[in-house]
């Protein structure tokens, strides 16, 4: 029997501008079932424009969810898009890591957090007032903090930001808005994530 996976998040988890084939949670779990672990299409719980605490009332509302054999988390972008402190952030997203382990049954090795890309790099974020280093440098900083408390918690840690980096001028690497990514981007995400996936999913 296929085991059960849900995937929280923001723009990036439930892919916007892009096929529900495309999204990065949907082609992992497909990637990981073409290596032979079966694991079920995820739920997603995201929606575009999700900061940490409107994903957190989003799962009281969606509450009980349940056990879950696997979990993802990727939030984030919105606080630090509305200006918000990476001080907020470390709280808010601690709790959110420790609700998504609690969704896998108490079990931090069977949680995979991914990284915040970094949206200053794409076309969209070319046009924004506070350029192109100050939001690298700000997510630079959400992104080491998310990773230190994922350190804390046992949680395995993906960190896609240099890649979303190195891809962002690419046009077949974004949505037309010019600021998500595409089908191929998430495709690159998910080889970074598939091999980490598979060893937490593997170890029973």
């Amino acid at each position: 029997m296929a085991q059960s996976y849900l995937a929280l998040g923001d723009s990036y988890s439930i892919g916007e501008a892009v096929p529900e084939a495309g999204r990065w949670p949907v082609q992992l779990a497909a990637g990981l079932r073409a290596r032979g672990v079966a694991l079920a299409a995820p739920r997603i719980i995201a929606t575009t424009g999700w900061t940490t605490d409107e994903l957190a009332l989003a799962l009281d509302l969606a509450e009980p969810l349940g056990d879950w054999d696997f979990v993802s988390l990727l939030i984030g972008v919105n606080n630090q898009y509305r200006g918000r402190s990476a001080a907020q952030y470390a709280g808010e997203y601690r709790q959110l890591l420790e609700r998504a382990i609690g969704y896998a049954r108490g079990r931090p090795d069977r949680v995979l957090a991914l990284a915040i890309p970094d949206w200053g790099a794409t076309p969209f974020g070319a046009q924004d007032k506070r350029g192109a280093a100050t939001i690298g440098a700000e997510l630079d900083v959400f992104n080491i903090t998310a990773g230190e408390i994922c350190a804390r918690h046992g949680v395995a840690f993906v960190d896609i930001a240099p890649l979303s980096r190195e891809l962002a001028a690419q046009p077949a690497m974004l949505a037309d808005d010019g600021l998500h990514p595409s089908a191929q981007m998430y495709a690159r995400w998910t080889e970074l994530a598939l091999p980490v996936a598979e060893g937490l999913l593997r170890q029973g």
